[in-house]
């Protein structure tokens, strides 16, 4: 029979490179649950396609207009809303495997329940390991999960390590971990410059297609501060084991240093596609329609430190990732009012950073022992980061 797959987060770019690895594979995976949540016209023609038993909005009301369309289409899909629903699809009986790919905070509760059903879950939501490390970590060894990553770095790191990487690093010979970076869109900006950058440059990634909130993150480098800290969560790493690179063709995807002078690294075209098949069929590999790397045509591979003054994202992110509890959580917290208040025009590029760093100082960091320790942390941060920006000039 097919593994049956929940894909929380399917109207976005991963979600969509899952399901196009999916339809590659009718006779090893189907379809089982599609969520969507704001974008219903796009969920409706994604349940056309794929024609799965269940799928999530955000509210009822838009539930409702899916439910009436897929209705009139012929379609017995089960349509749920908000994330009790997310919850449900992610931890049904039938589901053999969850890809989580719900951007934010918002993807926690639903990523954390298929973990505490055991699923296998493949993890592009970053922010649940940043927000809940420890909790989570325990979750998957105490509920017998799986978990995968999909981020290309740490699916890199993952291929990269030895199967018993969980010991911790120095036990298996691991140095450290290169943890690459393209630099985004603004790697070579003039630093007078970044003041007055635009949501649609910032958006502008050289080389990935992605979400706009991912791609401003990129371009500030906190997607690469949010990267190091779940790193330290997956692979049992101290956070000076972990070396961001700045490598700005995006082809070799990490590198792992060994003590006997080693430096395994995976290469392959900038695709999600390739960690989303890694993980999909892992231990086994399978066509994930991305096309062959031609290293002739890439002819060289540059890299360089990155710069502290032109990304202090990064500094922050490692910053909380040394100093713990809910340190992670507040970062993520504030980050993700500041992304969304640069994409609205409402403050300037730098000012992501000077909210972020704010909001660390004002509030004392707390042990988080708990779920609710966790969300209580995430609000106390986006009440501050509110607060910075209400005095923030028009």
């Amino acid at each position: 029979m097919p593994q049956q797959i929940c894909v929380l987060g399917a109207t976005g770019s991963i979600g969509l490179s899952t399901l196009d690895v999916i339809a590659r594979h009718p006779e090893r995976y189907q379809v089982f649950a599609l969520t969507g949540f704001s974008r219903v016209a796009e969920l409706k023609v994604l349940c056309l396609q794929h024609r799965p038993a269940f799928a999530v909005t955000a509210d009822e009301a838009s539930a409702r207009v899916l439910r009436e369309a897929l209705r009139a289409a012929g379609l017995s899909t089960e349509v749920l809303a908000g994330e009790a629903g997310l919850c449900e699809v992610a931890a049904h009986p039938a589901v053999d495997a969850v890809m989580a790919a719900i951007v934010g905070a918002a993807g926690l509760r639903p990523t954390l329940a298929a973990v505490r059903a055991g699923k296998k879950v493949l993890l592009a939501n970053k922010e649940a390991l940043v927000m809940s490390g420890d909790l989570f970590m325990q979750a998957v060894q105490e509920n017998g999960a799986t978990l995968l990553p999909i981020d290309s770095e740490h699916n890199a790191i993952f291929q990269c390590l030895p199967v018993d990487h969980a010991r911790g690093l120095k036990a298996v010979g691991v140095r450290r971990i290169l943890l690459t970076a393209s630099g985004g869109p603004f790697r070579e900006t003039p630093l007078a410059e970044l003041a007055h950058v635009s949501p649609e440059q910032a958006c502008a990634h050289p080389n990935w297609s992605m979400g706009r909130k991912i791609s401003v993150d990129s371009a500030s480098m906190m997607n690469k501060g949010l990267e190091l800290i779940e790193a330290c969560w997956l692979f049992a790493a101290h956070p000076d084991q972990v070396e961001v690179v700045i490598h700005p063709q995006s082809v070799i995807h990490s590198l792992v240093d060994y003590v006997d002078g080693s430096v395994l690294a995976q290469l392959g075209n900038p695709d999600m596609r390739t960690p989303i098949a890694n993980a999909l069929a892992w231990p086994e590999r399978i066509d994930s329609g991305v096309a062959p790397l031609d290293l002739f045509a890439v002819a060289r591979l540059d890299f360089q430190r990155p710069d502290e003054q032109r990304f202090p994202c990064l500094r922050l992110a490692r910053q909380a990732a040394e100093v713990g509890g809910s340190a992670p959580a507040m970062l993520n917290a504030a980050n993700e009012v500041a992304v969304a208040a640069f994409l609205e025009q409402r403050i300037r590029f730098p000012d992501i950073a000077r909210m972020i760093e704010e909001v660390l100082q004002r509030e004392a960091v707390t042990a988080v022992e708990s779920l609710d320790a966790v969300f209580a942390a995430d609000a106390r941060a986006r009440v501050l980061a509110n607060n910075w920006l209400s005095r923030y000039p028009a």
